[in-house]
């Protein structure tokens, strides 16, 4: 005997649903809600425009400091002991990376030998762990030298 064969068949009755009918309700716009909605729609445009100009000036400044970091117009323990505006919210593996000849597992052993996280940001840190990461900076960058 197979198993098909054991099987009963389902009860066959009818789907039965509620019949209800369903009436449509209109919407009026109310005076003087097309004037406040353009209000909105100008200032809510305005508002955007800002933030996306300023996440411009944020990364055109990046770039820069990326740029003067690499060509060594400007030191990384300079950076993250001052913390400039436009490092303030970049994580620390970003920042590293910026460095002539550094990469991501590079930057991933020094940050894990002074227990720092990659994605923390810069702006973010305590003065106690910008000296740690500085020191163990100066530690790598003078053994790479001599």
């Amino acid at each position: 005997m197979s198993a098909a064969s054991t099987i009963a068949p389902a009860p066959t009755r009818p789907l039965t649903m509620p019949h209800r009918r369903i009436e449509p309700t209109i919407v009026e716009r109310q005076k003087g809600s097309h004037e406040t909605e353009s209000k909105t729609r100008k200032s809510g445009t305005s508002q955007c425009m800002e933030a996306l100009a300023r996440a411009n000036k944020v990364r055109l400044a990046r770039a820069a400091l990326k740029r003067d970091i690499t060509a060594g117009r400007r030191s990384i323990t300079e950076v993250i002991m001052d913390s400039p505006w436009e490092a303030e919210s970049m994580s620390l593996s970003e920042l590293l990376c910026s460095q002539r000849r550094w990469g991501r597992a590079r930057s991933r052993k020094l940050l894990s030998s002074t227990a720092l996280s990659e994605g923390k940001r810069v702006g973010t840190m305590t003065e106690r762990q910008r000296r740690l990461l500085v020191a163990a900076l100066e530690v790598k960058l003078a053994t790479r030298l001599a």
